[in-house]
């Protein structure tokens, strides 16, 4: 078979079991592929020695006729989660040097399914950023581009690594975090699929944590029915995290029927933004009639809580962010600062974490301790709380009327160039969020769907939000949408 690394999962898995092709064709395919995309800067950490070590014994249980779902099909990482003997810096220089002697649970539950992984992938450091211009390693570049321009485009973040490899068919899916829309808004921008679901649902533990309340673990692949395999795979409780609910993962992919009459779709009047584009306007309205058509009644909500969404995660999130950061301080792991004659630990901590952040990082964890700050924890941080508690009851209020899910657009534009928000008021970038974060603050699943292309031929993606706990309710959601919708677009080869 040719061009095997631009199968999905549930292509290459139906092959695999055929006896069509094998594990190891698979993932040489891959590796080969990753290695002529230097210029996306997607991977950073390539294992293709212990890709290869997998592959092998991948192959030996589709031989043996006991094979999980997932079992030979290789994916990406992203650099956030802890794997066992593997580099993992959560693009930080702050962690360079740290080989973990342990492996995050999502990652154990993949490679115990028989999953290849082929390396780390870049992404924003912390995962703070919706650009990934904030990485340690650089920035990754969208395998897309703008029309007849050569300008590179961002990916977006803070998944980004992953977005890109997964467009530019370098694996067959990989893993992505989500804290505000970074599984969600880098899988618009690159025209795939992203899924964030119910906080809970997919365990933290190994993770490096961003803001501990926010943050979920989703896969990100080229069509709903992968996510819907990747997604049974990587969830499950674990008691390992206090955070993981103990419920019984549903066959995702068995639910994926394709029957979404009767079904009741919100449309939130809020979501209806100053300035937003006509496309993106004309996107949604279009994916209203798509899902209408297939039988859906389509609904207009309220969620009147929604512009306070904004202000409330970037209250929350940068403060939960300074507390978990607090513990880099240079003593334990990671990089240490070189000293002066006469330093004491106090410059150690200061002259570590300065050299170890970069700019967005500090900014994020100077902003976190200033609202936890005693003068203003009532002010900013509990109020922000409060506001939460009133976004998630909004939810709750709709969901309560018999809505099933909510159709938004996934990101108010397509794709920028890198660079752009460089000079920018650093809200301009953290508007990128404006769709997204209302679902973290939430603990909702929303999954992003490639539903079409700006007029330069760049994708646009639609976003629906789920009950919580009914991730196979939404999926089969979004696999109507995505077959009403017909996106075939791939970005032409650059690199």
């Amino acid at each position: 078979m040719a061009d095997l690394n631009k199968l999905g999962l549930s292509g290459a898995r139906d092959a695999l079991r055929k006896g069509d092709v094998t594990s190891v064709e698979l993932t040489n395919a891959c590796l080969g592929e990753i290695e002529g995309a230097g210029a996306l800067n997607a991977f950073v950490h390539k294992t293709p020695e212990l890709a290869i070590e997998r592959a092998r014994a991948a192959d030996k249980r589709l031989q043996a006729g006991d094979a999980p779902a997932m079992c030979g099909l290789p994916i990406g990482i992203k650099d956030l989660f802890c794997t066992k003997g593997v580099a993992s810096q959560a693009g930080s220089r702050i962690l360079q040097g740290f080989v973990p002697e342990y492996e995050s649970t999502v990652s154990q539950n993949l490679a115990d399914a028989g999953a290849v992984m082929l390396g780390k992938l870049n992404m924003d450091e912390f995962a703070m950023g919706s650009t990934n211009e904030t990485s340690t390693y650089g920035d990754v570049v969208s395998p897309w581009r703008c029309g007849g321009d050569d300008a590179p485009l961002t990916p977006g973040g803070s998944s980004g690594g992953s977005a890109a490899a997964v467009a530019a068919d370098l694996c067959l899916a990989a893993t992505g975090t989500d804290t505000g829309g970074s599984i969600r808004q880098p899988a618009a921008f690159t025209g795939i699929v992203g899924i964030k679901p119910t906080y809970g649902r997919c365990s933290r533990w190994g993770i490096i944590s961003f803001a501990s309340s926010l943050d979920q673990a989703g896969p990100m692949t080229k069509s709903v029915r992968d996510a819907a395999i990747m997604l049974g795979t990587m969830s499950g409780h674990d008691p390992k995290d206090s955070t993981s609910a103990d419920l019984a993962v549903p066959d995702f992919e068995a639910m994926l029927t394709g029957d979404i009459r009767g079904k009741k779709i919100g449309i939130p009047r809020e979501y209806r933004m100053d300035g937003m584009p006509d496309e993106i306007e004309k996107l949604w309205m279009d994916g209203a009639d798509m899902l209408r058509d297939a039988g859906a009644e389509i609904v207009d909500i309220s969620l009147p809580h929604t512009k306070y969404a904004l202000p409330a995660y970037y209250v929350i999130a940068p403060a939960e962010a300074s507390s978990n950061l607090a513990r880099y301080d240079g003593v334990r792991y990671g990089h240490r600062a070189t000293l002066d004659a006469g330093d004491g630990i106090t410059e150690m901590y200061e002259k570590t974490r300065a050299e170890g952040f970069g700019h967005e990082v500090q900014s994020r964890v100077m902003i976190g301790t200033y609202v936890l700050s005693a003068g203003f924890y009532d002010a900013y941080y509990n109020r922000a709380r409060r506001v939460r508690t009133l976004i998630k009851r909004d939810f709750e209020q709709v969901f309560a009327t018999g809505i099933d899910a909510i159709l938004t657009p996934a990101t108010p534009s397509a794709a920028f160039g890198l660079g752009e928000m460089a000079n920018a008021d650093p809200v301009q970038m953290y508007l990128n969020d404006v769709f997204t974060v209302t679902v973290n603050l939430a603990g909702l699943p929303g999954i992003s769907v490639p539903a079409g292309v700006n007029g330069q031929g760049l994708p646009l993606g639609l976003q629906l939000i789920g009950r919580p706990w009914e991730e196979g309710d939404l999926l089969n959601c979004a696999h109507t949408l995505e077959g009403a919708a017909g996106f075939v677009a791939k970005p032409g080869k650059w690199w």
